[in-house]
């Protein structure tokens, strides 16, 4: 049942920086604190012993230090880098890679579908406010949603936290 719970908060928390990404290509940085700081007792709770926690914390950590380049070399937001980090501490080592993978696709396909949609969708008045300021070159892409994607595709890979998504 923690299981359950836990990683209820983990995609819910995904979820909310997704379309706060889509909305206002903001991730609030309370999103990535409070993703990080659940892992712990999420993970206690799931019989994670403290090295193994403090493994995917130092792994996190240094996830983030790869994010702040890629955010300094323009590639990635702020905010993306957070929550890429936070979401690392869950997944660590062994979930990283489908984590990454899946991040890394729907990233692809996001990115090519929003420039294909700024070459042939116009801005109009009837757009929600979101859509036309997705459809202005001068924006980012909102990469929290291939986070997102990335972090629900890697859930049944997550260690002491693993859920089986098979019917019984």
């Amino acid at each position: 049942m923690i299981d359950v719970l836990a990683l209820c908060a983990f995609a819910g928390l995904l979820i909310y920086a997704a379309g706060s990404d889509i909305a206002r290509l903001i991730i609030p940085n309370w999103v990535s604190i409070a993703m990080a700081a659940l892992y712990v007792p999420a993970a206690l709770l799931a019989g994670a012993t403290l090295p193994e926690i403090g493994i995917h914390a130092l792994f996190g950590v240094g996830i983030l230090a790869v994010g702040f380049f890629l955010f300094a070399a323009n590639i990635i937001g702020g905010g993306d880098a957070k929550l890429l980090a936070a979401a690392s501490i869950w997944t660590g080592f062994a979930a990283f890679t489908p984590f990454m993978f899946w991040t890394v696709a729907a990233g692809g396909v996001m990115a090519a579908a929003i420039l294909a949609a700024r070459q042939f969708v116009p801005q109009t008045e009837t757009n929600p406010p979101f859509v036309n300021r997705l459809l202005q070159g001068k924006t980012g892409i909102p990469y929290g949603v291939a986070i997102m994607i990335g972090g629900l595709m890697a859930l049944p890979s997550i260690p002491h936290l693993s859920i089986s998504l098979t019917m019984p």
